[in-house]
């Protein structure tokens, strides 16, 4: 009789544990997610660099990308770490190597030489690179 007390017991304590309250996990991805929406627009900045302006409606950033940045001086970076122009191409081509998409995002200040822009395109294309995608910013309404 002390068995089945202790087993009633038990089955007691298992349908209490069967209700998982997931309000409090819901609250915490919804933090997390307004976090990462807020922190996402950031994360391919850190480069100093004046976009020119377009009418063209501009594509969406793939969370997988490759964004290489050139300054007003026409220093070249892949994210946010500066590559040598004559290092340029053969750091294209390790990063294109093992990517299964072949896409490249170029933010090129507006006041660069033109130059500077062609000779990444270039590189870019002789790496493997299949899509090149220009950065703008919208134009700005007076």
């Amino acid at each position: 009789m002390a068995f089945n007390l202790q087993q009633d017991h038990g089955e007691e304590e298992a349908d209490q544990m069967a209700d998982i309250n997931i309000v409090p996990l819901v609250d915490v991805m919804l933090v997390l997610l307004i976090i990462f929406m807020v922190t996402a627009p950031l994360s391919i900045g850190g480069i100093s660099v004046t976009l020119p302006s377009s009418k063209a409606r501009s594509s969406s950033l793939d969370e997988d990308r490759v964004v290489l940045s050139i300054n007003q001086k026409g220093q070249y970076f892949i994210e946010k770490m500066e590559v040598k122009s004559t290092a340029l191409e053969s750091r294209l081509r390790a990063i294109y190597a093992v990517r299964e998409k072949k896409d490249l995002y170029i933010r090129a200040d507006k006041k660069v030489i033109y130059e500077k822009v062609v000779d990444a395109m270039s590189a870019a294309k002789v790496s493997g690179v299949g899509k090149i995608s220009m950065l703008t910013e919208p134009p700005k309404k007076l």
